[in-house]
């Protein structure tokens, strides 16, 4: 077809810039259809991006190529490298999306972080996509992601062992997937398949380690909970329908970029954490509501408290409760939102001072 070949070549011509827009629609994409961990579309949208991603890995290293090729848009080569780069964006900002949305950002920022150089390496470094460990490196970091939360919505369960057994998880489906890769190309330079697969081991361990010491260290967000909504509060009610009134201090836009918000108290008053903690269906669980105080003398936090909660999984919003505490002391309050196993979903951060008369409060409902 005549037509075919002008728009090939204006492609190759404009190709990074096409590709840095549909990288960036696609995650903007996924913020706006992504809503939950558990549901039969997005996990299958998932797993149609990790066969796809596979599938092109493999084609890559059927097909004999020439150095340059990957820059040819008269060549395969170059629309499989392409396409591999386009699905394996795909498959990062959805995990961008999920992962931030779990995560307290000053807790899990190093995980998150991970996750965002391997998205930008993934639309910079093009070259890279006809090395093995390069690909390998990637997918089974997107394994990992994947079987991190879809191992506890599949098992009802959260925990140590779970971690470890998606772990274990990633690392046979990677493994399968290199004999079957190598089953292919069985033909090919035997000596660049040695030395790729010293490349290929050391990096998938790595990953493999990195992220276990981040899960261990507290430093990877409790997937598959989130939490949806959380605020301090000076009252809350349970009314008629079974939402929650509550009553607040409007700060105003700039409250949000406040650490600690001031919370005006009476000496009499009572201070309310609430949280919406979203779980999956059938995985129900307790989480903890710690009360800390920062004690300026010593530049420490001191747990005041830990409130036991439960949550129901399968609510869209989030699993409604709070914990409430009195004679607080002037200074800078924590609430940390916690697993019972000790992984932080979120906290609270508020300034008590000291008031002889109540402030000005507002109204809302929680639903």
């Amino acid at each position: 077809m005549p037509f075919i070949e002008p728009i090939r070549n204006w492609y190759g011509r404009y190709e990074r810039p096409i590709s840095s827009l549909s990288l960036i629609l696609g995650f903007v994409f996924d913020i706006v259809t992504l809503k939950r961990l558990d549901t039969f579309w997005e996990n299958s949208w998932i797993l149609a991006h990790l066969f796809i991603v596979g599938i092109f890995i493999i084609l890559i290293h059927i097909q004999d190529s020439d150095v340059g090729d990957e820059g040819n848009p008269s060549k395969m080569h170059f629309w499989y490298v392409n396409i591999l780069q386009f699905f394996f964006g795909g498959l990062l900002s959805t995990y961008l999306v999920f992962y931030f949305r779990s995560a307290d950002i000053l807790v899990a920022w190093p995980f998150i972080l991970i996750l965002v150089l391997a998205f930008i390496a993934n639309e910079s470094l093009k070259r890279h996509y006809v090395r093995f460990s390069f690909q390998i490196s990637l997918f089974f970091l997107s394994i990992y992601c994947f079987s991190i939360f879809l191992v506890p919505i599949v098992l009802h369960k959260i925990g140590a062992w779970v971690f470890l057994l998606s772990g274990l998880l990633s690392l046979l489906l990677i493994a399968f997937f290199i004999l079957v890769l190598f089953y292919f190309i069985k033909d090919k330079n035997n000596h660049a398949k040695t030395e790729s697969m010293k490349m290929i081991l050391l990096s998938i361990f790595g990953i493999f380690f990195v992220v276990n010491f981040l899960y261990f260290t507290n430093l990877i967000p409790p997937i598959p909970l989130s939490l949806k909504d959380a605020g301090v509060y000076h009252s809350i009610k349970r009314n008629s329908e079974g939402n929650y009134d509550v009553t607040y201090e409007d700060h105003g836009w700039r409250g949000y970029f406040k650490l600690y918000p001031n919370f005006s108290k009476m000496s009499s008053e009572s201070v309310y954490a609430y949280s919406a903690v979203f779980s999956p269906r059938g995985l129900d669980l307790n989480i903890l509501h710690e009360w800390q105080f920062y004690n300026e003398k010593t530049g420490k936090w001191k747990t005041e408290t830990k409130v036991k909660l439960p949550v129901v999984g399968g609510r869209d919003n989030g699993f409604r409760t709070y914990s409430m505490r009195s004679n607080l002391a002037s200074g800078k309050w924590r609430v940390n939102i916690k697993t019972t196993q000790g992984h932080t979903i979120g906290h609270l951060r508020f300034a008590v001072v000291g008031v002889g008369s109540g402030p000005t409060l507002s109204s809302g409902v929680k639903e």
